[in-house]
Order: structure tokens, then C-alpha cells, then sequence
């Protein structure tokens, strides 16, 4: 579009504005509140290949992605290029997010990309991130100052060619301190930043650190001198993205490293659970130190025809019992219950009976006391102790899913009662990123997947293709209960962690103590 064009466009669209917003160092975690918003909010995100992948996943789902791919062996979009992406969408009337690792303004080209805006009279705004120079060496257990130790510290670019014949940095001065020097983007050059550091009076003793992929799961560590740290890294075969710290401060790293001493650290676990179900279990496993990948195998939708449940509703003060069997069923019963223009009055006197822990707070916040929640969270189980106390002809309303197993509502009608099974929701194949999952199996990146119900797991592999199930050999398969696993085996799979309470905790306990036993510690 040539210029002209792009004005008339921008008059008729009206202005539009840049975000600059730092991604943080890889923790998805460590993105700012006002960071997280401005994702949401944009109509075009453009991203470089250090930023997260859980991130783009606050942007709406009409948002255009827009991969810049910036790395040591090439780019994808160049600089120039990625000034120009941002002007055109901006001046086409766009919300745009520069997404890029780190902090903008910290070895990040964010003040050309701003400069370039600026020229162009684009409204934007700068939105600081967690920089590496900082959440790196936290992740590793190293204070880049200490009152005892340091009370300054330098960041330095490692990326600069030891061929140019003129360097910006001043080796001597920078060298012949005592403060905590950080390389960033250095490992290809730390021979050449090593050299120059000794040869300019640091003593070759100074502890120093090499920290590969910080605050990740892949978050790889060595620690040594300015005298041998060059060698050790070269045998370990660190490749980029990697921080260097140089300092005393590394002697810490021992007492107070805390991230790899959580019981997940190293694991990425993918979570197979509808999106809308997945926040729980995803911040479950983050505060235990590992990191979630979510993969939502099945989603949520209502019903095809709304007439059965509708026709149920329009009657439920004459049951005896209504029986949830997830948090699903209670939401869909509930919100179409509210979209009829009904309300929990109409429930006046019907016994209310739940599956598990979780369908049971559901209803507890909607003012509800629940009858029955069986010590057992299947259906079978249900079906027994309900049936301790049920009288024969009693009617009994179960709002389900479409694909339900019919175990219980046959249990029940063979107990005699009256059952109207009804279809609260259906079940379809989600919209997991695929391309991205298979990278990661192929990678070895993927320890463990979690199935919280049988259409997980039938939905996991029908999206993953039966062809690569060879990829989850060496991955730890957990299960919520007996009736998942038996969906994991039925697909030709082992199960490696089982659930002995069918919950999202118990299913953590489970796995928490086959990992205990991996390591010989049970």
C-alpha cells in the first residue's frame, strides 16, 4: 500500500496506537498486569521468538499474530521491516502490541522502534517488562546485589563483535570494579568477554555463572570462575539464550536457590482440560515450580437442541433429586435456568446430590445445600449411596453431558426411580494447538499429560493423530480416576499416575508421588 493509501485508510479508520510491552524473560507468569491487558485489547500482535507462547493466548481470538522471529541465526522480519509492520497497522487504524522478551528499552531496539512511530506521528505507549538482567539470576538463586557483597551492578550487551575494530564497552573500567557485572546475549562471545574481563584486571578466582533458559522449565545452570567458565560451558554445549554473571554474588547460588528446589521444577505439563476449567490446575502446577501447558482436548458448548433441558427446567420443583455430575452441568443447568427468567426458587424442596468435590462448591455458591456427595466420585458409587435413601419411584433429573456414560442414569432407573437424563451440554474436540504440541513431544520438552476424563483423552489423541502416539513414549500419562485410565489404555497407552481422590488435587497428589518414586525418594 503506498503511502497516500495509508492515509486515506488511517482518515477513514481513525488513529491507531503501539503498545511496547515487555514479555518478561519466559515465565509467562512475570508479565505485568498492564502488560497482560494491552495483549487483550489488540487487534495485531507481534511477537519475537523468546516471548512465550502462553502469552499471545490473552489475545481475542480475532487478534492477527505476527511472528518477527528475530534470532542469532536469522530473521524472519528485519528491523526495518518490523518498524514498518508496526506503522501500517497502526495507521490503518489498529491497536498493535510489540511483544518482545525482556524489557523493551533494555537491549531490545524498543527506542528505534519508538523513534520510527514517533516520525510517523503514531501515538504510543511503553510498557516496562521483568527484565533478564534481574529475573534470570533470581530464578538461580543469585542476588545481583548484596549489602555484604555489592552494592552495584552493570548490564552489559555480550553480543557486540569482538572483530569491530573500535568496542563501546570500556573493558577497564567495567572490569577493574567490584560490582556484579550481567552479560546479556553472550554466550556466543564469552571466550572474547572472558579474556578482556581478565586481561583488564578482574582476577581470573571471580565466581561467574552461566544460566540457560532462566526462569523456564529447560533453566540450565553452571557455575564456576572467569578462570574456567568458558571451557565448562563449551563441554555442557550451552547454546543461546543464556545470561552471564560475573561477581561474588554467585557464591549465593547454593544457599538460596529456591526455584529448582520445587517439586515440579524442570516439568512442563500439558493440561488437557477445557480452557474455561484449565486457570485451577494451571496455577496449581506453577506454584510447585513446574509450568503449564494447556491443550484443551474437549470444549464446552451448549446443547443442539435446548427443548429437553428447557422442558425439564420448566418443571424442576417436581423432582425429588437433582443429580450434577461436574462443574459443567451445574454452570449450563444454571445459566439457561437464568436465561428462562427462573432462579434457585424454582428448586424449592428438590434434593440436590453432586459428583465430587468441585461440582459441590459450584453449588454451594449458588446458595444450594447439596444432599449427597459421595466418599467415591464416580458414578457407580453415586448411584449406591444415593440409592441407600432413595424410595422407589422417586423422580430424579440428571442435566449431563451429551456423551455421558449411561451407567448411572440405568443404575438409578433399574433402583426404580424416574430418570429424565437430559443433555445440559455437548462435548466437541478443542481447539489445542496442535503444530505447537508435536513440536514439543518431538523436542523432549513435554514430561507429563494430565487427562481429567475419558473425552480427553479420546479428544487428545484424535487431534494428535494415532501416527504419533510413538511421541508420548517416555512421558508420564496421569490419570483423575479408573475410568480415564481406562480410555488411556484402550488407546494402546500405559498410565503412569492414577488419582485415588478423582479431583484435579488428588490427580496432583498422584503425580507428585510418582515423581517422588522416579527419584527414589519413596
Amino acid at each position: 500500500m503506498n503511502k497516500q493509501g495509508i492515509k486515506n485508510k488511517r482518515e477513514a479508520a481513525g488513529s491507531g496506537r503501539v503498545y511496547l510491552v515487555g514479555a518478561g524473560p519466559g515465565d509467562p507468569g512475570l508479565i505485568t498486569l498492564k502488560g497482560s491487558k494491552c495483549i487483550s485489547k489488540a487487534d495485531v500482535v507481534v511477537y519475537d521468538r523468546l516471548v512465550n507462547p502462553r502469552l499471545l493466548g490473552y489475545a481475542s481470538p480475532g487478534a492477527r499474530l505476527i511472528y518477527a522471529g528475530k534470532s542469532p541465526q536469522g530473521h524472519i522480519l528485519t528491523q526495518d521491516e518490523i518498524n514498518k509492520v508496526l506503522v501500517e497497522n497502526a495507521l490503518a487504524g489498529y491497536t498493535v502490541v510489540r511483544l518482545k522478551g525482556g524489557d523493551p528499552f533494555l537491549f531490545g531496539r524498543g527506542g528505534e522502534e519508538a523513534q520510527s512511530l514517533v516520525k510517523e506521528g503514531i501515538p504510543y505507549e511503553l510498557v516496562p517488562g521483568v527484565t533478564s538482567a534481574l529475573a534470570v539470576p533470581a530464578y538461580a538463586g543469585i542476588p545481583v546485589t548484596h549489602r555484604d557483597l555489592t552494592s552495584s551492578i552493570t548490564v552489559v550487551t555480550g553480543h557486540e563483535d569482538p572483530q569491530k575494530e573500535g568496542s563501546s564497552i570500556n573493558w577497564e573500567k567495567i572490569a577493574g570494579g567490584s560490582g556484579t557485572l550481567v552479560f546479556l546475549m553472550g554466550v556466543s562471545n564469552l571466550p572474547f568477554i572472558v579474556k578482556e574481563l581478565m586481561e583488564n584486571g578482574r582476577s581470573p578466582q571471580t565466581p561467574a555463572a552461566v544460566i540457560r533458559r532462566g526462569t523456564l522449565p529447560e533453566q540450565r545452570i553452571l557455575t564456576g570462575s572467569l578462570m574456567d567458565i568458558a571451557e565448562k560451558v563449551a563441554a555442557a554445549d550451552f547454546k543461546p539464550p543464556a545470561v552471564f554473571i560475573v561477581g561474588k554474588v554467585v557464591s549465593l547460588r547454593e544457599q538460596l536457590r529456591w526455584f529448582e528446589s520445587k517439586p515440579l521444577f524442570g516439568l512442563r505439563i500439558v493440561v488437557t482440560r477445557p480452557r474455561e476449567g484449565a486457570s485451577y490446575f494451571s496455577d496449581l502446577i506453577e506454584d510447585l515450580g513446574g509450568e503449564s501447558f494447556e491443550f484443551p482436548a474437549i470444549e464446552v458448548v451448549p446443547p443442539r437442541d435446548f427443548a429437553p433441558l428447557d422442558n425439564a427446567i420448566s418443571k424442576a420443583g417436581e423432582y425429588d433429586w437433582i443429580v450434577f455430575t461436574s462443574v459443567n452441568g451445574v454452570n449450563c443447568f444454571f445459566n439457561r435456568l437464568r436465561d428462562l427468567g427462573r432462579d434457585i426458587r424454582d428448586l424449592q424442596g428438590v434434593r440436590i446430590c453432586a459428583i465430587g468435590l468441585k461440582t459441590r462448591e459450584a453449588l454451594e455458591t449458588k446458595g444450594l445445600l447439596v444432599k449427597c456427595t459421595p466418599q467415591e466420585y464416580r458414578a457407580e458409587a453415586l448411584a449406591e449411596e444415593i440409592g441407600s435413601f432413595m424410595k422407589p419411584g422417586e423422580k430424579v433429573l440428571l442435566p449431563r453431558a451429551d456423551i455421558a456414560r449411561k451407567i448411572l442414569p440405568e443404575t438409578l432407573t433399574s433402583m426404580g426411580a424416574l430418570v429424565d437424563d437430559v443433555e445440559a451440554y455437548e462435548t466437541r474436540p478443542g481447539k489445542g494447538n496442535v503444530p505447537q504440541v508435536k513440536e514439543l513431544l518431538e523436542k523432549k520438552q513435554v514430561q507429563i499429560i494430565t487427562f481429567t476424563s475419558s473425552s480427553t483423552v479420546r479428544n487428545f489423541i484424535k487431534l494428535l493423530g494415532d501416527e504419533n502416539k510413538a511421541l508420548l513414549k517416555g512421558v508420564m500419562l496421569a490419570s483423575i480416576g479408573p475410568v480415564t485410565s481406562t480410555a488411556i489404555r484402550e488407546e494402546g497407552l500405559e498410565v503412569d499416575a492414577e488419582a485415588s481422590q478423582y479431583t484435579v488435587d488428588g490427580l496432583m497428589e498422584a503425580i507428585l508421588h510418582r515423581i517422588k518414586t522416579w527419584k527414589g525418594e519413596e
